[in-house]
């Protein structure tokens, strides 16, 4: 693997860590946002994100725990948290954004693309890509739910062309699911595998394709679960957090984990349900109430205030 330039194609939630993340590790990121409204949208992100890094090295000089291994594998002494905090001011300074194909596209190795969940969307902005995109790019979605076969013929390189997903707060839950389909060729497959661990993620290999790789399969039954107890009005948000915590003993319950997610990617999935398109469905219900909120603005822990107010 000699990739060097990388392009992230989107700077929502994980578009932006992604980004972030790949430009802390060494490599010349480029980010490609649909308009200028977007690019305006994307910075703050990249300012918290910097933040949270800067501010996470520094508590991990007293406070061990507070380490997270997308920084490295061990934990260095207190000069070299130093030198990482360097790392993390010259990544945000050094990443580009724009809306130009071209732009993006110019002398670019890898491309992940992390846009919205909606087929439509992704086809589009691969069959225009693939005008720009010299032979030798590799391309990797980071859907949630969608099949990289689903897409394969609309990059115009089904060879080059798979899956890499990650966890969210890449830094600390620092996951690489690969996922290949059946035209996948290996030495791509490999490379892209080489490229996860080279930012500092664990490489998890899928062998066959499965809509919502190995964590959201798990993951996603879950939220939808606790959605419809709130769709049903079975119990509020913070109730179901808070029994699932009791509970289990988790850290966190499944309306802190959406407003990590984004409220607009619960939506997207919610949509693709053909029972959400009867108002009178749970799935109906759901994106109902998802959409009152996105509507609102309260989009998730990004955007403030979700299911719980981060302003305070």
């Amino acid at each position: 693997m000699n990739f060097k330039k990388v392009v992230v194609a989107g700077g929502g939630v994980l578009g932006s860590q992604i980004a972030f993340q790949t430009a802390f590790r060494g490599f010349d990121v480029t980010v490609w946002l649909r308009s200028d409204a977007s690019i305006e949208r994307a910075k703050p992100k990249f300012e918290r994100l910097r933040d949270i890094y800067l501010q996470t090295l520094e508590a991990s000089k007293t406070n061990p725990a507070a380490w997270a291994h997308g920084f490295a594998a061990e934990r260095p002494d207190d000069t070299g948290i130093d030198a990482l905090k360097e790392q993390v001011t010259k990544a945000y300074e050094g990443l580009k954004l724009t809306t130009s194909y071209a732009e993006a596209a110019e002398d670019a190795d890898l491309v992940i693309e992390s846009i919205a969940e909606d087929p439509a969307q992704k086809t589009a902005f691969y069959q225009e890509l693939a005008k720009h995109l010299p032979e030798k790019t590799v391309i990797a979605t980071n859907s949630s739910t969608m099949l990289p076969s689903s897409f394969a013929e609309a990059t115009g390189r089904p060879a080059k062309y798979l899956a890499l997903h990650f966890a969210n707060e890449i830094w600390r839950n620092n996951t690489g699911e690969v996922m290949g389909h059946a035209g996948t060729g290996q030495e791509y497959y490999d490379m892209v595998v080489e490229f996860a661990e080279a930012i500092g993620m664990v490489p998890l290999q899928l062998h066959k394709e499965q809509p919502g790789y190995i964590l959201n399969s798990m993951l996603v039954p879950f939220l939808n679960a606790s959605q419809a107890l709130w769709a049903n009005d079975v119990a509020d948000p913070e109730t179901i957090d808070k029994t699932w915590q009791l509970g289990t003993g988790a850290p966190a319950g499944p309306f802190r984990i959406l407003d990590i997610v984004g409220l607009t990617t619960a939506y997207n999935i919610a949509v693709m349900d053909p029972r959400a398109k009867d108002p009178s469905t749970i799935q109906g219900k759901i994106a109902a109430k998802l959409k009152e909120k996105i509507d609102a603005g309260e989009t998730g822990v990004n955007a403030g205030k979700g299911f719980y107010d981060y302003r305070k």
